[in-house]
């Protein structure tokens, strides 16, 4: 599913008008003819392909991420996957008036960064990785990670956000990120390490242990790359519940 296949953006366009829209083989931008629907909607849904155009040519991801409804956001992905930024924190506790951000890797076009608290973790550098994001990518990042980096480092992370927590819901897939990856398939390189497991850790490394950091930035690291993966079956699945088989898109 493509920013462009979608209609449902449009005042007046629900989830049964686009579908019979789809069912028409009307499943492009490009495609659209009015027949369909009433001259009313016609006119609305010329009007917005002629706007979102002209932003979905200069990669306006915000335009777009402002236009759909909140739990249609999924449908970004596809057009901004290539350039997405997925991302992940650890903390020592869940109180960011408490406690400390420990490592926050980013990964990005197949590389990942990660940073580390009292080496490279700075404000500064967390405003580059999320600088130019089109679009950010996170397992329960708006409740948690986002507002946790905010309030630590003085930050406004404001770029469109797909959180994979709420699609992965509407699919059923509840229970945290590792139980969703066991469901869902994917595979991990490490035997599962929990929160505690993290805290752990990063305590382990401040009395010296430079091993313990290791191993908390590989669980950090795989963490966050395999978002992707969960991103591309997510977003793949809910494609096929939304849209009606004989279309073709």
């Amino acid at each position: 599913m493509r920013i462009e296949n979608s209609f449902i953006p449009i005042r007046g366009v629900g989830e049964t008008t686009e579908r019979r829209l789809w069912e028409a083989g009307i499943t492009h931008w490009e495609e659209f003819d009015g027949s369909v629907v009433g001259s009313t909607t016609a006119d609305r849904i010329r009007s917005f392909v002629d706007v979102a155009t002209d932003h979905l040519r200069r990669d306006d991801a915000r335009f777009f991420d402002e236009s759909f409804p909140s739990g249609e956001r999924w449908r970004l992905y596809e057009n901004f996957s290539d350039d997405a930024l997925f991302f992940d924190i650890e903390t020592t506790g869940l109180d960011a008036a408490r406690n400390d951000v420990t490592t926050v890797s980013c990964y990005r076009g197949g590389d990942t960064t990660t940073l580390v608290r009292g080496d490279d973790l700075t404000a500064g550098a967390l405003r580059e990785q999320f600088a130019d994001a089109p679009l950010i990518v996170s397992f329960n990042g708006a409740r948690f990670d986002v507002p946790f980096l905010e309030g630590s480092f003085d930050l406004s992370i404001d770029a469109p956000h797909l959180d994979l927590m709420y699609p992965c819901r509407r699919l059923d897939l509840t229970g945290g990120l590792k139980r969703i990856e066991r469901d869902v398939g994917i595979d991990r390189d490490r035997p599962d390490i929990s929160g505690e497991d993290a805290v752990r850790l990063w305590r382990e490394y401040e009395r010296g242990d430079d091993a313990a950091l290791d191993t908390l930035v590989s669980y950090n690291r795989e963490d966050t790359e395999n978002l992707e993966r969960l991103a591309d079956h997510v977003t793949t699945r809910l494609h096929e519940a939304v849209c009606p088989a004989a279309a073709t898109f």
